[in-house]
């Protein structure tokens, strides 16, 4: 068992994070239309830089231009390889870079702006257009990107009574307006005709597929203008359907509406359609998201798209004087709590996304380019964009570190057992939502009481999101052992439980700890707050007394290396196995500079959890459902000498007790679907 002191420092860790931090706890520290002004023919001034639409064509500086770009959010690359990633995307023969602009990094806390490390908007647009990239910018407030929430602050949630996301509700608007007026100003001197790479700037994104509300469309609109002009082009992207240009474009507002649609589609025929959504003479075809690939949940298979087939696609476009943007030039990673989910015919039907954002990019998550996509696509775009192109680099060293053994530091109801200072729990008669504990992300545990059973009883929650372990134990005692695990409840089977019958002189303590698993990213539930959203009942009636205790674990690994823990004692060859939440530390050493490459943990044999290297959160794992059997580690996170995984393992450890350091991501683990 731990020590006293292994447990005061857990307690320790708890007790400083009752409330979510961001995500990222610790970077590594290293170094005619008013859309447009029509074009004059004549030559430019030095000084004036201008990017417009007329003759159904894009024009930069009063030539003719057509946008060859990619998505690379920076967002989803340590800053450090910001550099490289674009420098691939360039000689991948792309003229512009688009990203998303996710609120909920910026803006973590009300009134609390981050704008450094890997959320450094403007150091990333300026290292763009230094390596001679024009910027697409999708400034939201609503993105999409399989990323949490669509980007809106989780703190939105928790708002009473309950705003109404992506519409004109005077309350939610409020929070747009603040949030703009601290991000458009910072873009407002990049923009291209201030001096800056910024060509576009989106207004939501593809609304068309959510909802008809065209006061919210015009407000952003009017919210736009007034912090960056009238000559910076505006833009949409909608899918090319009729019924989702009707809803997504803003008509009378010179906002030009671009399209995507599926691969493969025939793209002509939708961008005559897209001509009806624009003035005449102010629609060049493009396609703001060209997709590469697709993205995955846990539980699928890893979504593929063949190389040839993408590479033939985009020549349809290219081949008439079309541009494209392409979806994902880079995926990159969805690092610590941030990977969204979906949802299909109701809200229950619940499908969260991969740690990874390969997206079976040409540009794969670790960055490597030697690959038939890349090869295929950047064939085509060298035929079609009458320059030459650079060599791309060579793919970043790769290194396997080997198997590493793994230590249990403690139970995760050994730090519980102390955890009775009420300055850490929240109290109500009803079970709260996480949003409304002040818990964003990762965890909530709720704790109550039962009676005294004479025979099993049965739990039911009939509306949990996401996940729930069901504990219990007898409420007196202090001395006997961890709690006993009862099951698992899950939002996409709605189950419910038999809590076998438990043998005590007083009443029995229930716990459920809840897993928030990414907020609803995308579609008509977006309103997606986590935890327990509805009554309890043992038997048919209702519990009552909760007592919520926030956990949040983005700086646990930092805790456990500057105080090392004596680890669990192991008796026999092997420490013994237990099916409850844990945590569990590895240790490995680099020896010179040169050996530190970027690397794969895989958690084969390991069943769900989060990881930390050097007190940066690499992401969930969650092998045992699959596909996703590797964890990608930058190089910038590891360093020359000791290096420190901790581990939070839900269920069960591989029970041999390591995790493996390997070359290449693995995406082949899990054989169990959702159960609906």
């Amino acid at each position: 068992m731990a020590t006293t002191r292994d447990v005061e420092l857990l307690l320790l860790l708890f007790l400083l994070l009752t409330a979510a931090a961001p995500v990222f706890s610790s970077s590594p520290e290293l170094s005619s239309s008013p859309l447009s002004f029509h074009r004059s023919h004549g030559s430019p001034a030095a000084n004036d830089r201008r990017f417009q639409i007329s003759d159904d064509m894009f024009w930069k500086d009063d030539r003719p231009f057509r946008i060859i770009g990619g998505d690379v959010h920076y967002f989803r690359v340590l800053p450090q390889y910001w550099r490289d990633r674009l420098l691939r995307a360039k000689a991948l023969g792309l003229n512009t870079i688009q990203t998303y602009v996710p609120w909920n990094l910026h803006e973590p806390e009300p009134n609390k702006w981050v704008f450094e490390g890997i959320v450094d908007i403007e150091a990333y647009l300026k290292l763009a257009q230094e390596l001679g990239f024009l910027v697409m910018l999708r400034a939201g407030p609503y993105i999409c990107a399989e990323w949490d929430l669509g980007g809106f602050p989780a703190w939105l949630l928790a708002i009473e009574p309950p705003l109404k996301l992506r519409s004109s509700d005077t309350t939610f608007l409020h929070y747009v307006e603040r949030w703009w007026a601290i991000l458009l100003p910072k873009i407002a001197p990049l923009l291209y005709q201030n001096g800056g790479p910024i060509i576009m700037v989106q207004v939501e994104n593809e609304f068309g597929s959510y909802g008809d509300d065209k006061a919210y469309l015009h407000h952003l609109v009017t919210l736009a203008r007034k912090h960056l002009g009238h000559d910076i082009i505006l833009y949409t992207t909608d899918g090319g359907s009729r019924e989702t240009l009707d809803k997504g474009t803003i008509p009378g507002e010179g906002v030009f509406s671009a399209v995507d649609f599926s691969t493969g589609e025939d793209p002509w025929p939708i961008f005559e359609l897209q001509k009806e959504y624009n003035a005449p003479g102010q629609s060049p075809p493009l396609s703001a998201e060209f997709y590469t690939g697709w993205l995955t949940h846990w539980g699928e298979q890893i979504a593929e798209t063949d190389a040839n087939r993408t590479a033939a696609a985009l020549e349809k476009i290219l081949s008439r004087n079309g541009s494209a943007v392409l979806y994902m030039a880079h995926g990159g990673t969805n690092f610590g709590f941030y990977s969204g989910a979906n949802t299909g015919q109701n809200e229950s039907d619940y499908k969260a996304d991969l740690t990874s954002y390969d997206y079976d990019a040409p540009i794969k998550e670790s960055g490597d380019v030697d690959n038939l996509k890349y090869k295929a696509l950047r064939r085509v775009i060298q035929e079609y964009s009458g320059v030459a192109l650079s060599l791309p680099p060579p793919d970043n060293g790769k290194k396997g570190y080997g198997l590493v053994t793994v230590h249990k530091i403690a139970s995760f109801f050994e730090v519980l057992d102390d955890m009775n200072n009420p300055m850490t729990a929240v109290e109500s008669e009803q079970p709260l939502a996480m949003e409304s504990v002040g818990q964003m992300f990762g965890f909530l545990l709720y704790v109550s009481e039962l009676p005294i059973m004479g025979t099993s009883s049965i739990l039911k929650i009939q509306k949990v999101h996401d996940r729930a372990q069901v504990f219990v134990s007898c409420t007196s005692d202090k001395n006997g052992g961890s709690p006993t695990h009862v099951g698992v409840i899950e939002r996409w089977s709605n189950g419910e439980l038999e809590i076998p019958k438990v043998s005590c002189s007083s009443n029995i303590s229930l716990f459920i700890l809840v897993e928030n698993m990414g907020h609803v990213n995308y579609g008509k539930y977006i309103f997606d707050r986590k935890g327990i959203l509805s009554d309890v009942t043992v038997d048919g009636a209702v519990l009552l007394g909760w007592k919520m205790y926030p956990i949040s674990l983005d700086i646990c690994s930092k805790l456990f290396n500057v105080n090392p823990i004596k680890q669990v004692s192991i008796s026999g060859t092997a420490e013994k196995i237990s099916a409850e939440p844990g945590f569990y530390e590895g240790r490995f050493d680099i020896y010179s500079i040169e050996q530190v490459k970027d690397t794969f943990i895989s958690f084969r044999s390991w069943n769900k959890g989060i990881a930390f290297v050097n007190n940066f959160n690499i992401g969930r794992f969650w092998p045992s459902f699959g596909p996703q059997c590797t964890l990608y580690v930058p190089a910038p996170i590891l360093r020359q000498g000791e290096n420190v995984v901790v581990i939070l393992e839900l269920h069960a450890p591989n029970p041999g007790l390591t995790i493996n350091l390997v070359k290449k991501p693995d995406f082949t683990c899990g054989s169990k679907q959702y159960q609906k």
